[in-house]
């Protein structure tokens, strides 16, 4: 999977596991994912919770046939940190035709909760032009 010149690259996102029943990846918390009082960002940990489910989502249908795109994402951030690596681990509630449901926890070292996230994504059948 190429990160190059995406966001992924630019929070320094990075895939420890890929199954279609578990993703999990990691990220820093440094200046690239900081909000300006020096914590991590909220959205810096709803963009790692979105993209767990969505490549979990991808690895669930035939990509020649479908995308896949995120359509609802909700996350309580429920303890802060300044520094070290989270990680997110996604896993699938509702695997359906049309929609998936993703899971996310994101912890830090201790294994300690720093965020919960649900996040609905949408599957759409490609256009054949």
């Amino acid at each position: 999977m190429d990160l190059s010149n995406t966001l992924m690259e630019s929070l320094g996102i990075e895939v420890t596991s890929l199954d279609k029943n578990l993703v999990i990846m990691t990220m820093p918390v440094d200046h690239r994912t900081h909000q300006p009082a020096g914590f991590l960002h909220g959205g810096a940990n709803v963009a790692l919770a979105e993209t767990a489910a969505s490549i979990g989502a991808y690895m669930n249908i035939n990509p020649e046939e479908f995308n896949v795109f995120g359509i609802e994402i909700n996350a309580n951030h429920v303890k802060s940190k300044r520094e070290g690596i989270v990680t997110a681990k996604g896993t699938p509630v509702h695997i359906g035709k049309t929609t998936m449901v993703w899971e996310i926890n994101i912890v830090d070292e201790n294994d300690d909760l720093i965020c919960i996230s649900r996040c609905t994504i949408g599957i759409v059948p490609k256009k054949n032009d």
